[in-house]
């Protein structure tokens, strides 16, 4: 038992300091409020796969699984790419997956993807509001954080989209100080 709890922690250690050196999707904060933040993004490239169903429980694991077999090198060049954080995933009637490609590839040199049903997304800036949570994120705790990001932006006369984003900021294994994100675009 002492073993597998050293080997755990171990891990945990590991990913913490590997998750330092990831690229993230860069933004400056306009303004915060006590449960939630107003951000601007930069714009960015993004590697996304649209899945036929809602919900993220269902649809999760499959495209995190389509999204990595292309940057780890499913493409036509055979190459790997870094992996960027967050993962990001509409939340919108069917599911879209999206990988934010790292700052030294364009469009152009981008590999191609070998599976026909992955797209290159050029998402320009945009300003949103977010609300994070830790732990495990699923279908339940995203619609709870969802609710209460409408509830503080209306109490605070924000206009804001029907854009929802849910932003996972952890690799699988990490269990420790788990990020999530439920973000909006504003109007």
């Amino acid at each position: 038992m002492g073993l597998f709890f050293l080997v755990f922690i171990l891990i945990q250690i590991f990913t913490i300091k590997t998750q330092k050196n990831i690229e993230t999707y860069k933004y400056t904060v306009e303004a915060s409020y006590d449960y939630f933040e107003i951000r601007n993004y930069d714009s960015a490239l993004f590697t996304s796969v649209k899945l036929p169903f809602s919900g993220f429980d269902k649809s999760s694991s499959k495209g995190f699984s389509i999204l990595a077999g292309y940057i780890f090198g499913d493409n036509e060049e055979n190459k790997k790419i870094a992996m960027t954080s967050p993962v990001t995933m509409t939340l919108q009637d069917s599911i879209t997956m999206m990988f934010m490609v790292p700052n030294e590839y364009t469009e152009e040199s981008l590999p191609k993807p070998s599976q026909s049903i992955i797209k290159i997304k050029n998402i320009e800036s945009k300003k949103m509001a977010a609300i994070s949570f830790g732990g495990w994120a699923n279908d339940k705790k995203i619609e709870l954080y969802k609710s209460k990001l409408i509830l503080n932006l209306e109490s605070e006369g924000i206009l804001f989209s029907d854009k929802f984003l849910f932003f996972g900021y952890n690799a699988p294994y990490e269990f420790l100080n788990r990020k999530n994100e439920v973000l909006v675009e504003l109007l």
